[in-house]
């Protein structure tokens, strides 16, 4: 499998062949995580920490579990009662933790670029679990195997993502990973909410929900980041959810087998309409979820492959 990076730090850095190899192997662990015995050795005697400066239940508990399926010992600090919480700096803390000696560390802050700079700072391999408005990279490669393994294919498909685009770093490094395989990239929300650099991307922008939707193979809507807003973004939430939320009229403008994509944490009745979140045939967000522990371990464990021929090199070097 080709994987080059030391980080994975955002998707921007990722060639098309190594986001496949996350794919690929993530296809394997899917079938591991379904069986009865969820047990891998690939990371056997190594540390694993979890820096979580921001909430996610989603995040944390997928990179923890992924964690512990692959034999690491698996620490989450807590944040709250840290040193950081009395004034530490974030660069402190980061030499802190490398004079531990960990292997992976797992970082998400509310800072863009916070992960790049500690990245800068240790000797282990980091995983951005996502960077203020900058990235988030293992969901898009979730997103990426989920949409591969329900459409067959992730190249050549029509995207709409809806919604708040402004705050969203989800929608960011999707735009990436889906640009880099060659799909179409259909952007779609208010003005307020669609800032005009993501044109730059070469995504189409619509403000009209019924006319971005036409024809797309995928619908994936994003939350309002209300805590990332300080001023009027939107008139009301139902005004909102009238012209840009996804329910049964806007969805029947898509493909007819299009599947309905959200990262979560979803606001019914907002974005999304139950029944639609909940649809069988139509609604693929269990399996975004499911998809996530796969995708945690496949990157977790390329980066341990190749923090494992680093040492190895430098250990050579050094007996020579």
């Amino acid at each position: 499998m080709t994987f080059r990076a030391r980080h994975l730090l955002g998707i921007d850095h990722l060639a098309p062949d190594e986001i496949l190899s996350v794919l690929d192997l993530a296809d394997r662990y899917v079938a591991l995580n379904r069986r009865t015995v969820k047990q891998s050795d690939a990371l056997a005697g190594m540390t694993q920490i979890n820096m979580f400066f921001e909430n996610s239940t989603r995040t944390q508990s997928s990179f923890e579990i992924a964690g512990k399926r692959l034999g690491a010992d698996v620490m989450n600090m807590n944040v709250a009662s840290s040193s950081v919480k009395k004034g530490e700096t974030l660069i402190d803390t980061a030499m802190t933790l490398n004079a531990m000696h960990p292997d992976l560390l797992v970082v998400r802050h509310n800072a863009s670029g916070a992960v790049n700079l500690l990245a800068s700072k240790v000797n282990c391999a980091v995983l951005n679990a996502g960077d203020g408005r900058h990235e988030h990279p293992t969901q898009a490669l979730l997103d990426a195997l989920t949409i591969r393994r329900a459409k067959g294919r992730i190249r050549g498909l029509t995207v709409a993502i809806c919604g708040d685009i402004a705050h969203s770093r989800v929608a960011r490094s999707n735009i990436m990973l889906l640009g880099k395989m060659e799909n179409t990239v259909r952007l779609i929300g208010p003005p307020t909410l669609m800032p005009a650099q993501f044109g730059e991307f070469g995504c189409e922008l619509y403000e009209d929900m019924r006319e971005g939707l036409k024809g797309a193979d995928v619908v994936m809507m994003l939350r309002l980041q209300k805590e990332r807003m300080d001023g009027g973004f939107i008139p009301s939430e139902r005004e909102y959810f009238h012209r840009y939320g996804l329910d049964a009229e806007k969805l029947a403008i898509a493909a007819p087998d299009a599947i309905v994509m959200h990262p979560g944490p979803m606001n019914r009745g907002v974005e999304i309409d139950g029944t639609i979140a909940d649809d069988i045939n139509r609604s693929v967000i269990q399996e975004q979820v499911e998809m996530g522990v796969a995708v945690r371990m496949a990157c977790m464990d390329l980066l341990a492959r190749n923090l494992r021929t680093e040492r190895g090199r430098a250990a050579a070097g050094v007996m020579a």
